[in-house]
């Protein structure tokens, strides 16, 4: 556990270990949320990597289907029935 001074106008400086960790560079942008009295600081990699694993989770069946495959095949089907 790392602790900081709060600044002006609220602003933290993320400790270089995080930095490190969460692979944070100059620019990025961060996602806070609130969860139970507590701050939790996320990355857009790690907020999109949540969301495919719940998608995934939601429909496993979605995983060794290709979504390519199977427009491909539904065009082809709709260019013989013209």
């Amino acid at each position: 556990m790392l602790a900081m001074k709060v600044s002006e106008n609220g602003r933290v400086v993320i400790p270089a270990e995080i930095r490190q960790a969460l692979h944070l560079r100059d620019g990025d942008i961060v996602y806070w949320e609130l969860v139970d009295g507590e701050a939790r600081l996320s990355t857009r990699r790690t907020r999109m990597e949540k969301a495919r694993t719940m998608f995934q989770a939601a429909l496993p069946e979605q995983r060794s289907r290709s979504m390519a495959d199977e427009l491909i095949a539904q065009r082809r089907k709709e260019a013989k029935a013209e």
